[in-house]
């Protein structure tokens, strides 16, 4: 069993623990972080959490075996890097930073440190999204060509703190919230990305935030793509993958559609999990020394790198290459 420190216990940060306290076989929470100790104190008291203020006073606790980061964005990469430092593994939500160099940083810290990083997007852990991938693994789709995301997920807007308002903290319209876990989808089948063309549209007149993104893809390989998140539509996800014999698409959690020439069209419907859990027991086989966590570091910098350019490319109303991928 691996104790973890929980850095955060805001929206998400409950979020995580209701999802893995005394549920998980792996990984329990044994101590936590937040600004607000007196309103969360009723919380760690419910799940047998310890409560400070300070990041460092975790740091310093032989006892804590990782850090698990449930901040502000802005702040992942330095607390991942003080992680390492200190010896702690390190399982960091998503985005795991703004800037591609920052990514590097943070990344290259645990490595150094012969520690674990594992980023939280837990939606690889769908059924459906682990059906996709062995399809296209399997090659019978032949030549991936092309691939589409979107997701939209009206929580963009709801249930947040304050920070996530900032524009710094959450560049890109959706692509914080919803958007970076198409990219991590894109990269883990397509491969890096190497150009964006990235537009965003913003609408007045109701409850914000009302806005949109839309991305234009070439991937390293060459292959094509695009992507599309709306904040505040309820929710929805489909990605699509498109080769030279079929395509193959995930549709929500648990569903998935397979066409290939000459065959009936195959839907499929699989049982749910929590993927939370799914993600933070995947952590833990990796702390302990077992398989690697299945999203790798440099599958984890050349999102973030994906990520930035996006957001580059809103900026300037132009395409964006990226020069730093592998």
């Amino acid at each position: 069993m691996v104790n973890a420190a929980i850095i955060g216990l805001g929206w998400w940060g409950k979020n995580i623990v209701n999802a893995v306290q005394g549920k998980s076989t792996r990984l329990k929470f044994v101590r936590g972080v937040t600004k607000e100790i007196v309103e969360t104190a009723a919380f760690g008291a419910q799940h047998g959490i310890t409560l400070g203020a300070e990041y460092d006073d975790v740091l310093a606790d032989p006892a804590i075996e990782a850090v698990v980061l449930a901040t502000p964005h802005s702040l992942h990469a330095d607390q991942i890097v003080a992680a390492a430092r200190a010896g702690k593994h390190v399982f960091c939500e998503k985005p795991l930073a703004l800037k591609h160099a920052d990514a590097q940083r943070a990344v290259t810290a645990c490595i150094e440190a012969g520690r674990v990083i594992g980023v939280g997007q837990n939606k690889r852990f769908w059924p459906s999204m682990t059906a996709l991938r062995s399809v296209v693994a399997g090659g019978s789709l032949g030549t991936l060509m092309h691939i589409e995301g979107h997701y939209s997920n009206e929580n963009s807007s709801n249930f947040f703190a304050g920070w996530r308002d900032e524009p710094a903290e959450t560049p890109g319209a959706g692509m914080t919230g919803t958007g970076i876990h198409i990219l991590d989808a894109f990269v883990g089948m397509a491969g890096p990305v190497a150009r964006v063309d990235a537009r965003f549209t913003s609408m007045q007149g109701g409850h914000d935030p009302r806005d949109t993104i839309s991305v234009l893809f070439q991937f390293k390989n060459g292959m094509s793509g695009t992507l599309g998140a709306v904040r505040p539509s309820p929710f929805y996800w489909r990605v699509h993958a498109f080769g030279d014999r079929g395509s193959a698409e995930a549709v929500g959690e648990t569903e998935t559609i397979v066409r290939c020439s000459g065959a009936p069209v195959e839907r499929k419907t699989y049982a749910a999990l929590d993927s939370i859990r799914a993600e933070f027991d995947a952590f833990a086989i990796a702390v302990e020394g077992g398989a690697p966590y299945p999203i790798t570091p440099a599958e984890m910098t050349a999102t973030i790198a994906a990520f930035d350019a996006i957001i580059r490319s809103i900026a300037s109303g132009k395409p964006c290459e990226i020069a730093c991928i592998s």
